[in-house]
C-alpha cells in the first residue's frame, strides 16, 4: 500500500525522503512525490512511475524538512496529477488509507469556491486542513481529521507553522521517531533507518515532529508518554544475495523461515497465555486474505485432523460484512503477515465484539492486528520485501502447524513432529529447481489449472495465486473431484494442469481427475511426495518427486515447486516478480 515518510531536522531533507520511499517500494505503488518547506516556502515535485523517476525531479529541492509518498492508486488513475503530496491554501499532505465521506467534504469545499487539481480522495484533507489553520498546526489537523470517515495516516506541512511536521493516524499504520533529526514513515524500515527511538502511533493520536523532538498527542491533544519499540538495527533482507529478484532470494530463505516459526507450545512457559487459550477452545474460525487465507485453508485440514476440532475459515472481507455466529468457546485466528491488513482487523474486531477470543498470527510485533488480538503468535520469516509472499506463507503455514500440534496434544491426541520439516523443505527447495523446464510450457498455454484434494487444495489454492501474481496468466485452484462439474469444459491441450499429491490416501482418487484430464488433451505436471507416482502414465520429466512427508504437512513443500514455478514463468515473460502490476505488499485500505 501507499507509503509515508517525513523528516525535519538539519540536514537536507530530499536526500532522505527518496532513500525512504527506496526503503517502502516493496509496498506497491504507482506514483511517488516529494513536498519541502524551504524560507518558510513550499516546494513540490510528483512522478508518475517508480522512484526513481523522482531523483532527478528532487534534486533541486531544498530545505531541511519535507514529506514524501509512494501512491498506489484508489481514488483515481495513476498519473502525476493524483500523485501525493497534495496542496491547497500552503498545507501539503499526504496520506494513507480512504476517506469515505470525500465526495460530500469535496462537495462542501466546491460550494466555498475552493477548486481541486486531482481527482483524489486524500486531497480533501489538504483543503479541510488549510480552512482550519489558524497559526497552530497540530490543532488545524485535529479539527480536519474530526470530519474524515475511513482510514488514514498522514503527514502535513504548511507554510507560516515553522518548521513543524504534524501526523495523525486512524487505521492505516504510522511510526514516528528521532535520534539526529526527526522521522516519520509508515513501516520500520524506513523509520529505523534514521531514528534511534521509533514509537508506533495509536489510533485517534497525533505526532508533532520538530528538528530535536517528536512528541505524541492523544484525541484531545494531552501529550502521551510512551516507551519506544524494540527492534534490530540491522535490516533483514536489504540485498538479494546474488539472486536475480528478491523473489527467488526470499525463497531460498523458506527452510530458515520454518526453522524460526516452529514452535512448541507445550515445552515453553513463555507460551503460557495461548495454552490456556487453547484449553478453551472448542471451536475455531480462521480469518485471513490472499496468501494469508490460503494458510488458513491448510491449517483447518490440520487442526482438524490431528485434534479433531471443527475449523470455519472465511475471506476476512466477507466475515466482517456478515453476521458471523461465534459459539462459546470459539477461538478466532487472525492471520496477516503485516499485521496491518484492514480487513483482517476489522474481522478480528468484529469477532471480539461477538465474545470470542482472538489470536494473532503475523510477521510482525508492533502492528495493530497485535494490538486488537488477545494473545499473538509471531513468525518469524524476517522481512520479505518481494510482493507476492513466499517465505511468509510457509512461515505462517509452520506457526499454525504449531497450534495443530499443541491443540491436538490438550485434546489428548498425538501429532507427528515438526522436526524435520526445514530439512525436508531444503530438499524440496533443491529439487524444484527442475519446474524451470516446464515454465515453457506454461508460458505458452492460454490458462492454467491447479488440482489437489485434502491437504492437497490448499497448495493448488496457493500455487493458482502465485501465478496470477507474478506471470498474470489465468489460472484456478481447483478440487481434484470437482472438475466434471464444470472446470472440465475449460481444460485442453492449450490449458495444462498441475496436479498436486502429497497425501498418499488420496493418490488413486486424484490421479483418476489425472486420467480424465490426459484424455482430453492437457497435459499434466505432476508435484507429489509418493515415490513412483505417475510413472508409466506421464513422461519422467512432468514429475516432480519431493521428500516423503507427512500428509498433513505436505503443503510446507508442495508450495515450494509452485512458487519456483510462477517465478521461472514471470521470468521468462521479461516480468518483474517482486514488483507485479496493480498489487501492493501490505493492503491497508478496503
Amino acid at each position: 500500500m501507499c507509503g509515508i515518510v517525513g523528516y525535519v531536522g538539519r540536514k537536507r531533507a530530499a536526500p532522505i525522503l527518496l532513500e525512504g520511499l527506496k526503503k517502502l517500494e516493496y509496498r506497491g505503488y504507482d506514483s511517488a512525490g516529494i513536498a519541502t518547506l524551504d524560507e518558510g516556502k513550499l516546494h513540490v515535485v510528483k512522478r508518475k512511475g517508480r522512484v526513481e523517476e523522482l531523483v532527478s525531479a528532487a534534486e533541486n529541492l531544498e530545505g531541511n524538512i519535507g514529506i514524501a509518498h509512494t501512491r498506489w492508486a484508489t481514488h483515481g488513475a495513476p498519473s502525476e496529477r493524483n500523485a501525493h503530496p497534495h496542496s491547497y491554501g500552503g498545507v501539503a499532505v499526504v496520506h494513507n488509507g480512504i476517506i469515505e465521506n470525500a465526495g460530500e467534504l469535496r462537495a462542501e469545499c466546491e460550494a466555498r469556491g475552493e477548486t481541486f487539481s486531482s481527482e483524489t480522495d486524500s486531497e480533501v484533507i489538504a483543503h479541510l486542513i488549510a480552512a482550519a489553520f489558524r497559526g497552530e498546526l497540530l490543532a488545524a489537523v485535529r479539527e480536519g481529521t474530526a470530519r474524515l470517515k475511513g482510514s488514514y495516516a498522514i503527514a502535513v506541512l504548511c507554510e507560516g507553522a515553522g518548521n513543524v511536521i504534524a501526523a495523525a493516524k486512524r487505521g492505516s499504520p504510522l511510526l514516528v521517531g528521532k535520534g539526529g533529526g526527526s522521522v516519520l514513515a509508515s513501516d520500520l524500515p524506513a523509520a529505523a533507518a534514521f531514528a534511534e527511538k521509533v514509537y508506533a502511533l495509536k489510533d485517534g493520536e497525533f505526532a508533532l515532529l520538530t528538528e530535536d523532538d517528536v512528541r505524541l498527542f492523544g484525541g484531545e491533544l494531552k501529550e502521551i508518554v510512551r516507551d519506544p519499540l524494540k527492534f534490530d538495527l540491522k535490516e533483514e533482507g536489504a540485498g538479494k544475495n546474488g539472486f536475480s529478484h528478491y523473489m527467488r532470494k526470499e525463497m531460498a530463505e523458506i527452510p530458515v523461515s520454518i526453522a524460526n516459526s516452529i514452535v512448541d507450545l507445550k515445552a515453553q512457559s513463555r507460551f503460557l497465555a495461548i495454552n490456556i487459550v487453547l484449553c478453551q477452545t472448542y471451536y475455531i474460525q480462521i480469518v485471513a486474505c490472499g496468501t494469508a487465507y490460503h494458510s488458513g485453508v491448510a491449517a483447518k485440514a490440520a487442526i482438524e485432523a490431528l485434534a479433531r476440532v471443527p475449523v470455519e475459515v472465511s475471506v476476512a472481507s466477507e466475515y466482517r460484512y456478515r453476521d458471523p455466529i461465534v459459539p462459546k468457546g470459539t477461538l478466532v485466528i487472525a492471520v496477516s503477515q503485516s499485521g496491518e491488513t484492514a480487513d483482517t482487523i476489522a474481522a478480528a474486531k468484529l469477532a471480539k465484539e461477538k465474545g470470542a477470543t482472538v489470536l494473532a498470527v503475523t510477521n510482525v510485533a508492533y502492528s495493530s492486528l497485535t494490538e486488537v488480538a488477545d494473545v499473538c503468535l509471531l513468525t518469524h520469516a524476517g522481512r520479505e520485501i518481494a510482493v507476492a509472499a513466499t517465505k511468509s506463507f510457509m512461515a505462517q503455514l509452520a506457526a499454525l502447524y504449531s497450534i495443530a500440534s499443541a491443540l491436538a496434544d490438550i485434546k489428548g491426541r498425538s501429532a507427528p513432529s515438526l522436526v524435520s520439516l526445514p530439512a525436508l523443505a531444503e530438499d524440496a527447495l533443491a529439487r524444484s529447481e527442475r519446474v524451470k523446464g516446464w515454465a515453457q510450457a506454461i508460458a505458452r498455454s492460454k490458462s492454467v489449472y491447479f488440482i489437489g484434494r485434502g491437504f492437497d487444495y490448499a497448495a493448488a489454492l496457493e500455487g493458482s495465486l502465485k501465478l496470477k501474481e507474478v506471470s498474470y496468466l489465468p489460472s484456478e485452484g481447483y478440487p481434484a473431484g470437482e472438475l466434471k462439474h464444470g472446470t472440465l469444459a475449460l481444460v485442453g491441450e492449450h490449458s495444462p494442469v498441475i496436479a498436486i499429491i502429497g497425501d498418499e490416501k488420496v493418490a488413486d482418487k486424484t490421479m483418476n481427475a489425472v486420467f480424465e484430464v490426459l484424455s482430453r488433451g492437457a497435459r499434466v505436471f505432476l508435484v507429489t511426495t509418493v515415490e513412483g507416482l505417475g510413472e508409466g502414465t506421464l513422461p519422467k520429466e512432468d514429475i516432480l518427486t519431493l521428500p516423503a512427508c507427512e500428509g498433513v504437512y505436505s503443503p510446507l513443500l508442495t508450495v515450494i515447486p509452485l512458487q519456483m514455478l510462477a517465478y521461472e514463468t514471470a521470468v521468462l515473460f521479461g516480468l518483474d516478480p517482486d514488483k507485479p502490476r496493480n498489487l501492493a505488499k501490505s493492503v491497508t485500505v478496503e
